[in-house]
């Protein structure tokens, strides 16, 4: 079922407002891994023409987003747990590293981060949580006073978000990783380096380990389906 997308105003950055559009739609999971896309269809549902619909679609099949699909179209890329466990590696040190660099600064981390994070869980909107997420970090690398760690951890985000989301839609633990969040930012206010820089690896990997958890669970759930209509 094609995910329901808003219509978007004409500018000259069009081609990155559709490549927007359809990544956040792919985060969320309205577009599900395996979902079969078509210029046609969203260029009917963003009010566009097909040429900057193909320009994204090319995009998103570069960044390792979309595949080709057989016939017509593109199909959503199945997310890879090896890739993403090793992407949550490299973003764990750069984490650990600003975390440690903002605690040497005794960096004081605004509280409305914290309540503007809890409010996006309360909402239920997966896009909400995800921005609120990338906030808070993105307050850490600033905080950090080294720009490397900002730069780096950029190349990599689409794919986080892709993970957060998928975990996002199914997790109970949503108020705990706030939780986590406010110990990170007290660590850092209070200039204990060595607990900030603790607390926020223990949150990468066991936001990595949710993730590996949660495909691996649906891996199983697709073999079993597989297997029943061999069966049946």
């Amino acid at each position: 079922m094609m995910a329901k997308l808003i219509k978007l105003e004409s500018a000259p950055d069009l081609v990155d407002q559709v490549y927007r559009s359809l990544l956040d739609a792919i985060s969320e999971g309205s577009l599900a891994p395996g979902a079969r896309i078509t210029q046609e269809e969203i260029a009917a549902q963003l009010a566009v023409s097909r040429q900057p619909v193909l320009q994204a679609l090319r995009l998103l099949k570069k960044d390792g987003f979309v595949l080709d699909a057989p016939g017509r179209g593109v199909l959503v890329a199945p997310l890879d747990v090896d890739q993403l466990v090793q992407i949550y590696q490299v973003r764990s040190a750069l984490d650990a590293l600003a975390a440690r660099l903002a605690a040497r600064a005794r960096f004081p981390m605004d509280p409305a981060l914290i309540s503007q994070g809890r409010q996006a869980t309360r909402s239920n909107s997966v896009k909400a949580m995800l921005a609120a997420d990338e906030r808070f970090h993105a307050a850490i690398y600033a905080a950090s006073g080294n720009p490397l760690i900002s730069q780096s951890a950029q190349l990599h985000w689409h794919h986080i978000r892709r993970a957060m989301g998928a975990v996002l839609q199914v997790t109970t633990m949503r108020e705990s990783i706030w939780d986590e969040h406010e110990a990170i930012a007290k660590a850092i206010a209070n200039g204990d380096e060595k607990t900030a820089e603790s607390l926020i690896r223990e949150h990468g990997a066991e936001a990595s380990q949710n993730l590996a958890a949660l495909l691996f669970s649906v891996l199983q759930a697709k073999t079993m389906e597989i297997s029943n209509e061999i069966t049946t």
